[in-house]
């Protein structure tokens, strides 16, 4: 039996409305839509949504017991990235904890919660808008698969790319990351990562970072020690204009 997918064509946010609709996703299944008017992203910030459908809203929910919540955003990075590249040939790299980044400039992001019954993995990706959007918005460091030169059909694509997402990117890995969280999935992850040897700032410090540990925490170099980041935002040294 196939996991449940619902389209909305326009809604809030998709993680409030799989919040108050966990019953009908459980124990996994999904949301999407190409309309979000009240999005969130990480750190409380406004996810700017697009209302002429050039970017897709999915929110992933998940109802088992999971071993490490914490690992879920590395994993939604993880298989946003392998899913991108395998539908429209484009290369990704992940910023972490869940960026998608193309040649640099931010294609996707994704916001993970916990709720009651269970958590949600919710995120947004660049279909097809324009340069000239993204100009007029002032976003000079996003990139949309169509500006990267994917080839995107608005009508068909929104369905297509949210059910790839669950059924061939969230489905195989899900059993094996609820009773083991991210830690067999790390290689995989930190090949993509792309803070790995650069200067990162972080609340607190900067340094070099050096690698992610198996819970999923940030390994950074600074000048007073090492310490380990497992929350809060990183800006890393060239990517989005942080130089």
């Amino acid at each position: 039996m196939s996991a449940p997918l619902v389209y909305l064509p326009r809604v809030d946010s998709t993680n409030t409305w799989a919040r108050d609709h966990m019953n009908e996703l459980a124990p996994f299944g999904a949301v999407y839509t190409t309309c979000q008017t009240a999005g969130r992203g990480r750190l409380g910030r406004a996810w700017q949504g697009v209302e002429d459908g050039g970017q897709l809203c999915v929110t992933v929910a998940f109802a088992p017991p999971l071993a490490d919540p914490s690992g879920l955003p590395l994993l939604t990075g993880l298989v946003l990235a392998a899913r991108l590249e395998a539908l429209y040939g484009v290369t990704c790299q992940v910023k972490w904890p869940n960026d998608i980044l193309i040649d640099g400039k931010k294609l996707s992001g994704t916001l993970c919660e916990g709720v009651p019954g269970g958590w949600l993995s919710g995120t947004g990706v660049n279909l097809c808008q324009t340069q000239s959007y993204f100009d007029r918005m002032n976003l000079p460091h996003a990139v949309s698969l169509r500006t990267a030169g994917a080839a995107v059909d608005e009508q068909t694509d929104p369905a297509r790319l949210a059910r790839d997402i669950l059924e061939n990117g969230f489905a195989p890995l899900r059993e094996e990351f609820a009773a083991r969280g991210i830690a067999p999935f790390m290689e995989e992850y930190r090949a993509r990562c792309i803070n790995l040897g650069r200067q990162v700032w972080f609340e607190g410090g900067t340094g070099i970072a050096r690698d992610i540990d198996d819970e999923g925490r940030l390994v950074v170099d600074t000048p007073d020690g090492r310490r380990l980041v497992f929350t809060g935002d990183v800006s890393v040294k060239g990517i989005y204009g942080r130089v």
